[in-house]
């Protein structure tokens, strides 16, 4: 497709269940620079599909000139989906999950063709980038951002270690706020809804005096009641109370130079969620120390908890950056990254559910970063253009857990892991003749990791008595690798676009700071980096006159040195039986990914618009070591469904008042899927431990937006609506604590949005 039609495939493409439809890509065109919504005639509006712009490879292209699996929502767009944070693209783009990790509202979990990273525990780092305006999110907590006056999300599948780095083995999200404007505008919105919803959002901002001085502002107050209650202590379970503010200053010197600054501050004060005991806990230990544990059965509720710990679970998040950019002539350009991160956390988790102290974890986590980038671009309009970079990282993640098992075993993990990185790329397209285009890069990155380990065991709760000590090193490694990628890419006609490419990415390594070096002399040793080779074909096609998005991509991923944090039983007495574990992060083994992805945006006529997208995936371990033996066969991968999609149905209409009105629905599923990572068999003892799973479910959103006049609208939403349960995580500790729980997605919900922009 030619470069100024590629775009608006994107939401096509983007469309998982992109009911946003073809209206939210008509009225993106029909908007001002600023963002407000222009008068156009409806059968302006509704006729083709328009561009969007997206930066994938680090320059400003339209979506379907990119060679590359790219699904992108605009502002708009994600107000049509009800998109309130990253954790609701899920259903929207093709071989994604994401959730909220264990018991936090704002720690992310990500996979991208089932490649990503479930532990948030420090020292191990995420499979999925996540990107603020440039600026890679090093750590998980606080990492599932509301969206909040945003101008658009790049979700970018497949490795990316080219452009974005060695934490971008699965993907890349990126999440792009509001660009500064000279003009003054703003908007405010309050949302109430069931569960006692009350959210208000605020942003505002505009030139101060003059065109060359410019700021933005931006707050949110979110908060909901709790889906569930401890029933012992009437503590609200599941709750939400997060503030956010977010702060932007240009200085627009001249047309070629400008300098901006930004301020991003999130802090939340949610209780914990719920997590449903999903069978007795029949431990005899347990039975023993708590006579009559085994009539302590499953609630009704899949968010109720009878937990014994308190309920906190608390994050606050805070960072700070300086963008320069400077047009050095008509082709070459330069943009300079300067950013500062913090965050801590503390969180209660409650494993058992249950009043007892059978598994009951309080842990401390801390991360500070700082990094740099500088990037080179150059576009002379001729048959070569591309984008060279210099990235430089260094952070420091630590902190303590306090485990308390069956309030006889009383153990921390803490220390610090230090990260200094420093990589060197570049990316290069060369266009062969006006039709056939080849791109190449390569990314160097040379990384040290040190972590400082001390794990001990305590005679009693107050963690002031050591008794023994499991882990005590103070270590580090360097890693360095090259990350190639080569691109080709053909224009059959205008309209159609075929693609091919190959490309690796890669995840460093690290050490195990839950470490048993004492009992498991390996566990203290440093674990490899892991990498992918993944191979791609696809096509980008406009069809209809414009009328039709259809973007297809197979891959073939090979996926080696794969990492895996688990819970594994050992011997702590020599007696020749396991019969104690601690948590174990090691390389499993290999893996091959196959899948393919359909997206697509359909305008049939003026007044509706379909969307959507159809993905399946054959994800399979061909190697899993485990105590010597090839478990393989036995193991499923995690967060990997066989298929998944969603089909979205939108009409919409303008009034003869002036005012806009459109409805949507839609429909998105997910197959059966493996949440956990636990041992299915151990080979020596013959124990089973099955992974938490989840059977194959459908969902129902909709919502109706009347947009009164170019300032005021309404929104009426609704999600899962049929009230379906279903897992996104949980725990299996069977063997050696009784314990098996799973976490749930949100119930059925309402709200209602009002919204005033100026």
């Amino acid at each position: 497709m030619k470069r100024k039609q590629l775009s608006l495939a994107v939401h096509g493409a983007l469309a998982m269940s992109f009911l946003i439809g073809a209206p939210a890509l008509a009225q993106d065109a029909a908007k001002g620079k600023d963002g407000e919504q222009a008068a156009t005639p409806a059968a302006q509006k509704a006729t083709t599909l328009e561009s969007v712009k997206v930066t994938a490879r680090k320059r400003e292209e339209t979506l379907q000139d990119v060679p590359v699996a790219v699904t992108a929502f605009t502002a708009d767009s994600l107000d049509k989906l009800n998109i309130q944070d990253l954790g609701d693209l899920g259903a929207q783009v093709p071989n994604m999950t994401i959730y909220a990790a264990r018991g936090s509202n704002t720690t992310i979990t990500a996979y991208i063709r089932g490649v990503g990273q479930s532990d948030p525990l420090w020292g191990v780092d995420p499979g999925v980038g996540l990107y603020l305006d440039d600026v890679y999110l090093a750590r998980p907590q606080g990492a599932l951002l509301d969206v909040l006056d945003v101008e658009r999300v790049e979700v970018l599948r497949g490795p990316q270690g080219t452009l974005y780095g060695k934490n971008t083995i699965g993907g890349a999200i990126k999440y792009v706020t509001r660009a500064l404007s000279p003009e003054f505008n703003g908007f405010g919105a309050v949302t109430l809804g069931n569960y006692g919803q009350r959210d208000f959002k605020l942003g505002l901002g505009g030139g101060l005096g003059s065109d060359t001085l410019r700021a933005r502002i931006t707050a949110a107050s979110l908060s909901r009641d709790g889906f569930g209650e401890n029933i012992r202590t009437g503590d609200q379970v599941s709750d939400k109370d997060i503030k956010v503010v977010r702060a932007q200053l240009g200085a627009y010197v001249t047309d070629s130079f400008d300098i901006q600054f930004a301020m991003d501050w999130m802090k939340d004060d949610s209780g914990v969620r719920g997590a449903k005991l999903l069978a007795p806990n029949t431990n005899a230990t347990a039975n023993f120390l708590f006579p009559g544990l085994s009539t302590w059965l499953p609630l009704d509720s899949r968010y109720d908890v009878r937990n014994g710990m308190p309920n906190t679970n608390y994050t606050k998040v805070d960072g700070a950056s300086m963008t320069v950019n400077y047009r050095a002539d008509d082709n070459w350009t330069l943009k300079y990254v300067l950013a500062k991160r913090e965050s801590d956390t503390e969180t209660n988790i409650d494993f058992d559910t249950l009043p007892f102290p059978i598994a009951d974890v309080k842990a401390f986590y801390n991360d500070q970063q700082v990094s740099q980038e500088l990037q080179v671009n150059y576009d002379g309009g001729g048959r070569s253009r591309g984008v060279v970079g210099l990235y430089s990282f260094s952070g420091e993640a630590g902190g303590q857990v306090l485990n308390n098992f069956y309030g006889l075993l009383f153990g921390d993990t803490q220390g610090k892991v230090m990260t200094d990185s420093i990589a060197v790329y570049a990316d290069w397209t060369f266009d062969v003749t006006d039709k056939f285009s080849i791109d190449v890069g390569a990314r160097y990155t040379d990384e040290d990791k040190h972590a400082v380990v001390l794990n001990r065991s305590y005679s009693d709760g107050t963690f002031s008595k050591q008794t023994a000590v499991s882990a005590n090193f103070n270590k580090t490694i360097n890693f360095k690798n090259m990350s190639p990628k080569v691109s080709l890419d053909y224009q059959i006609t205008p309209d159609i676009m075929v693609y091919g490419n190959a490309s690796r990415g890669f995840k460093s390594g690290g050490y195990n700071i839950r470490a048993q070096a004492t009992a498991v002399p390996r566990s203290a040793e440093p674990f490899k980096d892991e990498q992918v080779d993944s191979y791609e074909i696809g096509s980008k096609m406009g069809l209809l006159d414009q009328r039709l998005f259809l973007n297809l991509a197979a891959f073939h991923n090979k996926y080696k040195d794969i990492q895996l944090s688990i819970f594994t039983a050992y011997d702590s007495n020599n007696d020749g039986k396991d019969d104690a574990f601690f948590g174990d992060f090691t390389n499993a083994g290999a893996a091959t990914i196959n899948g393919l992805e359909v997206e697509y945006q359909w305008l049939p006529t003026q007044h509706w618009a379909i969307t959507g997208n159809l993905a399946w995936m054959d994800a399979k371990f061909d190697e899993y070591m485990f105590k010597g033996v090839n478990i393989a066969k036995q193991q499923a991968m995690t967060n990997a469904p066989d298929f998944s999609g969603a089909i979205n149905l939108e009409w919409r209409t303008d009034l003869a008042n002036g005012g806009h009105l459109s409805a949507r629905a839609g429909y998105s599923y997910q197959s059966k899927v493996v949440a956990t990572t636990e041992i299915v068999k151990d080979p020596v003892t013959g124990a089973l431990a099955s992974p938490i799973t989840q059977d194959g479910y459908g969902l129902v959103n909709a919502n109706v937006t009347w947009r009164i006049n170019d300032a005021w609208s309404l929104s009426l939403a609704g999600t899962n609506l049929t009230n379906k349960e279903y897992r996104t995580t949980g725990y299996n500790l069977v063997s050696a604590l009784g314990v098996m729980t799973g976490f749930y997605g949100a119930p059925r919900q309402f709200s209602l949005t009002a919204r005033y922009n100026f």
